[in-house]
Parts: C-alpha cells; structure tokens; sequence
C-alpha cells in the first residue's frame, strides 16, 4: 500500500489553511531572504542590550548593529560584546551614533526611549518618546528599504503607528513586541498554578500592552485540553472576579519588577529575540504581536489602531491574522482596548 506523502493525497481540503489565517490588507511580499542576516538595535539602555546579547547567544544574526545617542556608553557596551568573541557564535558587532551603520539591515530592533518610571503607565511615557521616534525612523527606512521594523518601545502600540506612519513601509512590515511578553507572563502564572511547563500552556493576552490588554480565557488549553470547560465539566467555577484579579496579576508582574530593580530587561530580552527568530528563520509561528488591528473583530475600518492579536509570522514580517474565536465579552473588551488606544493617537496630528 502506497503512502500517502501529504494529508492533501488523503483528502484534506488545500485550502485549509486560507481559513485559519486572514492576511493584512495592503500587505507586501517578502523581500529575498539572504544568508547573510543583519540585525540593527536603536537604543542601548538595560532592554536594548538584553536584546542584543540574548540575539548573541541564540546565534540568530551574523552582523549586529547598535546605534545610540550616547556616544561613550555605546562604544562600551560593544566592546563588552566584541569581548566575548571567544565564547560565541562569529558575529560582527559594530556601533555608531551615524545611521548609515544600519544600510541594508533585515530587521532594526527599536528600543529607544525615555524609561518608564515606576507609577507612571505606558501611555504616560507617549509624548515623551514621540520626538525620539521622529529622528529614529526616517533615517532607518532610508538605509534599510526593504527591512522589517520590530518597535519594542512604549507604549509600544502608539509608537508602532507612529513607526509605521514615518516609514511609509506596508504594515505587514511593521510590528510592535505587543503582547508577547505579556502572555508569557500569562502563561508563567497558569504554569506555575497548575505545575506544568510553560511551553505546553497555550494563552494569550491581547489588545494594548497595558492596562486595557484582554485575557482571552476561552481559548486556553493545557496540553490540548481546554482549561475553562474542562474545570466547568467538574464543577469548579471561576467567577468573572477571579479572572478579571488574574488579567490584572499579569499587568501588575510588570510593575512590580520597575518597582524593584528600576526596570525590565531580561524577559524582554527573550520575547523579542524568540520574534526575531520567528521572523528571520521564517518559522511561521505564531505570537501576539502589535499590527494594524483595523477590520478586525469589529475594529472599525476607519480605526488605523495597532494592537497585538495572535499573528503568524515569518520573512514577510505579518503573514496573516490568525481567526480565533472571540466571546462576546473578550471582543467587546478588545474594541474598548482599541478605542483607548485611537483616543490617544488622535492627539498626535501625524
């Protein structure tokens, strides 16, 4: 009996997967991968570096730009780097407060910014960074055309909007570090209680990467168990206080660590070289990530808002929305996230 080499020579539909995913509109193909991968980081504060050094050490990259506007700390921090050459992968590292550095990046990482304070929410920090960012990008989409822009700053929803509306680049290439982290963190809280690996719990928390962000508890699962209805099977309850004091657990984790050591790093240093790797390895995977969210879960059209929703992602930068269901609850909290967030963009007259 002759094997079948695909499920498609047994019958599964080929147009499956066009059902899973919805593609952004005005989306741009890929740019030609090349063996040769460059990665530029904007800012070399405590994430920035993270970043840097977490690319290092996951061999991602074969070149690593780093631009500042701090000279001195700059030309340290890579020293520091290039120090370590007999322990890790052959990268070249180089650094400069010049732009042209960046020429012919395939993804430039921003983490630029004033630093969150403790107290001070993500969309305090808006104005702030908004003059930054209007030195930052031009001159990247300038020397690297075809690259994808990974923005990691915050708020970084806002900040991804005002990126992707001074490159002028289509929005699959344009991406904010969004919810990834946060649904780490999600899914660290659901292991830890439920003592399993992390890797097996599947949650997400999309929306803002703020205060507004939503939980999306009825796609949860353990292990391809769904969590909510299997506990509701054996009459354990979860009241809508209890989940709502969860969503708000996993917002607070993030303040808690500003407020102890004066900042976060190492966790996003992890989230955003496991986006860099999803995106350059063209790994198809899919993470919650900030993209332009209009038409979305009845987002309006006329709502050019980025927020994170479980994307696939490759070389392409967004290759397509993935169709999950929504309650009625978690879609009506997913539009007032993205309601909040156009209140805010509407400030910025850009």
């Amino acid at each position: 009996m002759k094997k079948a080499a695909s499920l498609t020579e047994i019958g599964f539909s080929p147009d499956a997967k066009h059902h899973l995913f919805t593609p952004l509109p005005d989306a741009e193909p890929a740019a030609r991968t090349s063996r040769h991968i460059k990665i530029t980081v904007v800012g070399c504060g405590n994430v920035g570096m993270a970043i840097a050094q977490t690319i290092l050490t996951q061999d991602i990259a074969d070149e690593i730009a780093l631009v500042d506007a701090q000279p001195n700390k700059l030309r340290g921090e890579m020293l520091d780097l290039q120090h370590a050459a007999a322990f890790l992968p052959r990268v070249k590292i180089a650094s400069s407060t010049d732009y042209e550095i960046t020429a012919g990046s395939d993804l430039a990482i921003i983490t630029a910014g004033a630093r969150q304070n403790p107290g001070e929410t993500r969309l305090d920090l808006l104005q702030r960074n908004l003059a930054i960012f209007k030195k930052i990008v031009p001159p990247l989409a300038q020397y690297s055309p075809d690259c994808l822009l990974l923005v990691v700053s915050n708020p970084v929803d806002v900040l991804t909007y005002i990126t992707w509306k001074l490159s002028g680049f289509p929005p699959n290439r344009v991406i904010g570090s969004g919810t990834n982290l946060d649904s780490s963190r999600f899914r660290f809280l659901l292991a830890d209680h439920l003592n399993v690996n992390a890797q097996d719990v599947q949650a997400y928390m999309v929306g803002e990467h703020g205060d507004s962000s939503v939980a999306l508890w009825s796609s949860i699962s353990v292990g391809g168990v769904p969590v909510i209805s299997s506990l509701e099977k054996n009459d354990i309850n979860l009241s809508p206080e209890m989940l709502e004091a969860t969503r708000k657990a996993v917002i607070d984790s993030a303040y808690e660590v500003i407020s102890l050591k004066g900042y976060t790093s190492w966790a996003i240093g992890y989230s955003v070289a496991s986006l860099a790797f999803s995106l350059l390895r063209h790994q198809r995977r899919i993470h919650p990530v900030s993209l332009l969210a209009k038409g979305f879960y009845g987002i309006p059209e006329d709502r050019e808002v980025f927020l994170s929703l479980p994307a696939q992602i490759g070389r392409g930068g967004i290759l397509g929305v993935v169709n999950i269901h929504l309650t009625e609850e978690e879609a009506k909290r997913l539009r007032r996230s993205a309601e909040t967030l156009w209140e805010c963009q509407t400030q910025l007259g850009i």
